[in-house]
């Protein structure tokens, strides 16, 4: 942030140290704005008690001020991006479009570069509809916990479970390599490789018709980009988004209907987030694209969208009963939000408010239903929107780019 000159030889600061920088920032702009300051004894920033202190010194070699670097500090330019947040329609739940034979299976590519691609996604059939796919899963699971009993599980969930479960049990059979590094552990690589090995074998019990095998070629990408990048050893939100478009490929193939949705939340994405929460833990996967403590999670989005569905309506638990840790302690094994929260507080240490502000503020939201319709928001406009989140999204017969 750019420093600027005092407007007069003395000026308010803040008692509070962490809003210090930003209170020695806040100059009259424009009239509007100083008419609608506070008095000179509150923080304009904060709204904490002042004190008034004369202006500082001259710059000389001599005098070196402290480099305070207030906690909050990224947000000062977030009202803008917020603010379209708030004004934007929330995300409403579509039927899945599904494919009609005869079939045209493609290797799916990358198609986005610009935020005109990211318009053009958003304003095609295939963008509109899976955005509508994550609201429908969203609202298949409202006010309905983990251990909920759901229909029989269909062929294609049954094998989904299995396919997470191997990979699941591979991290014990390939143990971390020692590694210097906080981030990045090798064995990851070995783990993937196994993964891209094997991957084909688990998608033939899912492909169930000889007319839909060809369909291996197109589903195998998004599946092999769900669970993080070998190269870079890391893993974010794209990925997680791309584990979303193989989802909604096999529901496009009929393979997934909406019947199956409860499940599809309840039983094979909990079980997805099991598995890359242990491969983050065990491989120390780096964040991809992380913002850091003005993000959600360093690793995960669609789970607070699901969990936040699952408590709509709870007659006792409120958006901040977070802050409870015998609620976290004692439910958050049936609502995936509360389980965010508490992984974000396993590995994290330190003030919850200041290492998850956003999570923070969240909390101060009244019902859990405006929790969710603002998340929906914020995924399209924080993940969907984003070019180098999306310029690895790929395309091809199933998700059509046009």
């Amino acid at each position: 942030m750019a420093d600027t000159e005092p407007s007069s030889p003395s000026s308010a600061a803040c008692a509070d140290v962490s809003c210090a920088a930003v209170c020695s920032t806040s100059t009259s702009a424009t009239a509007t704005a100083a008419e609608a300051s506070p008095p000179p004894s509150v923080c304009s920033a904060c709204g904490g008690p002042t004190a008034s202190v004369a202006s500082p010194p001259p710059w000389t070699d001599a005098y070196n001020p402290p480099a305070y670097r207030p906690i909050r500090l990224p947000a000062i330019n977030a009202p803008t991006q917020t603010n379209a947040i708030i004004l934007a329609p929330v995300p409403q739940p579509l039927p899945v479009p599904r494919a009609i034979p005869p079939y045209d299976f493609e290797t799916p590519t990358k198609r986005i570069s610009s935020p005109d691609d990211i318009r053009r996604f958003h304003s095609s059939a295939a963008g509109r509809h899976f955005l509508g796919f994550i609201a429908a899963l969203s609202h298949s699971v409202r006010g309905h916990k983990i251990s909920d009993p759901v229909p029989p599980l269909s062929q294609t969930l049954t094998s989904l479970l299995f396919l997470l479960q191997t990979l699941t049990s591979w991290i014990d059979e390939i143990p971390p390599l020692p590694h210097p590094a906080r981030y990045g552990n090798p064995a990851y690589r070995c783990w993937h490789a196994r993964l891209s090995a094997e991957a084909p074998a688990f998608l033939y019990p899912i492909l169930t018709s000889d007319e839909l095998l060809p369909a291996a070629d197109e589903l195998l990408p998004y599946l092999l980009d769900s669970f993080g990048n070998a190269f870079r050893i890391d893993y974010g939100t794209g990925h997680e988004t791309n584990f979303a478009a193989f989802l909604y490929c096999l529901g496009r193939l009929s393979l997934i209907r909406e019947e199956d949705y409860p499940a599809l939340v309840t039983r094979v994405f909990v079980a997805y987030l099991e598995l890359m929460r242990r491969l983050q833990t065990t491989y120390s996967l780096e964040p991809a694209g992380s913002h850091g403590v003005w993000g959600l999670d360093d690793y995960h989005f669609l789970p607070f969208i699901f969990g936040s569905a699952q408590l709509i309506d709870h007659k006792y638990m409120k958006p901040k009963s977070i802050h409870n840790q015998d609620i976290l302690d004692n439910f958050s094994h049936e609502y995936m939000y509360l389980a965010c929260v508490a992984f974000v507080k396993k590995v994290k240490k330190g003030v919850f408010a200041e290492h998850s502000p956003m999570l923070d503020d969240i909390s101060a939201v009244p019902t859990w239903s405006k929790v969710n319709s603002g998340m929906l928001k914020m995924y399209k406009a924080e993940v969907l929107e984003k070019v180098p989140i999306m310029q690895h999204f790929l395309f091809g017969s199933l998700i059509k780019w046009e």
